[in-house]
């Protein structure tokens, strides 16, 4: 029986992602700071193949042991998948965020990323086609204003995901990302925007019936990213994964002109340097 270890499950993607999995059949670990959300989880898929505890994955050693003792009752110690998929935001001018809130970040999304790498590779190794999959963000195509520490630690998400598809085929684990656009997931919501007077904060509400309607950049279900880990899985050699798929032509027109992109985020933003909208 194929296993995968998902972080972030208590909500959103990596719920969908966990309900996902369950039905194919696989034996699912799920793990959150989220309690209640887990409880549910479980009340939902029922306790077969499905493994639960809250772990904060800031916690090196409380992951180690998540990892050793779900992988203990999996074929052969090994996992099939690792799904890197908590993350926090904090959002607004960079000076207007805290230091220690733009460090939660750099710890929940990038660092515990790190964390799980160490961890997760001596089970992978032992899961023929293994795979450890990412949940990096749309604003890893480009920095975004307003999102700077959040977009900084996915594109070394992204980053780190390039690197160890290279190293890791040497141990047979493929390594892959997902970029999401805009997911309606707790994090939409729970963004804390640090704003000065030029930037009124938006409430959940708000943020939903601004979402554009279509394009690349419209609202999305959580289940979609979770489809396409699912695919990722089954299809060895793609890297990225976009979601929506038109996330990518981001990816292409930086490539040939950062500037351009620049210039077209520029338009979408108060007016620098005049504190006035």
């Amino acid at each position: 029986m194929k296993s995968v270890f998902i972080t972030g499950a208590g909500s959103g993607m990596g719920r969908e992602g966990a309900k996902l999995f369950h039905a194919k059949g696989w034996r699912v670990a799920a793990v959150d700071r989220d309690g209640a959300g887990l409880d549910a989880l479980g009340a939902e898929l029922g306790t077969e193949r499905l493994w639960t505890r809250v772990v904060d994955v800031t916690d090196r050693d409380a992951l180690d042991r998540a990892l050793a003792d779900f992988c203990a009752g999996t074929s052969h110690g090994g996992l099939g998948m690792m799904w890197n998929n908590a993350g926090i935001g904090e959002g607004g001018w960079f000076e207007n965020v805290p230091y220690d809130a733009a460090m939660r970040v750099v710890d929940v999304n990038f660092k515990a990323v790190l964390t799980v790498a160490y961890g997760a590779l001596p089970y992978l190794r032992k899961a023929p086609g293994s795979l450890m999959f990412s949940t990096s963000s749309s604003s890893a195509t480009y920095g975004m204003p307003r999102l700077a520490v959040y977009s900084a630690t996915k594109h070394a998400v992204k980053g780190l995901t390039e690197a160890l598809s290279a190293e890791w085929r040497r141990h047979g684990v493929r390594v892959a990302d997902v970029l999401p656009g805009l997911i309606d997931t707790a994090i939409l919501t729970s963004t804390r925007q640090h704003s000065d007077a030029s930037a009124p904060t938006l409430s959940s509400e708000q943020i939903r019936a601004a979402a554009p309607k279509k394009g690349m950049f419209r609202l999305l279900p959580a289940s979609s990213v979770a489809e396409a880990a699912w695919h990722a899985y089954q299809h060895p050699t793609r890297l990225h994964w976009y979601v929506p798929p038109s996330i990518r032509w981001i990816d292409r027109l930086k490539g040939v002109s950062p500037e351009f992109v620049r210039s077209r985020i520029l338009k979408s933003l108060p007016t620098f340097g005049t504190g006035q909208q």
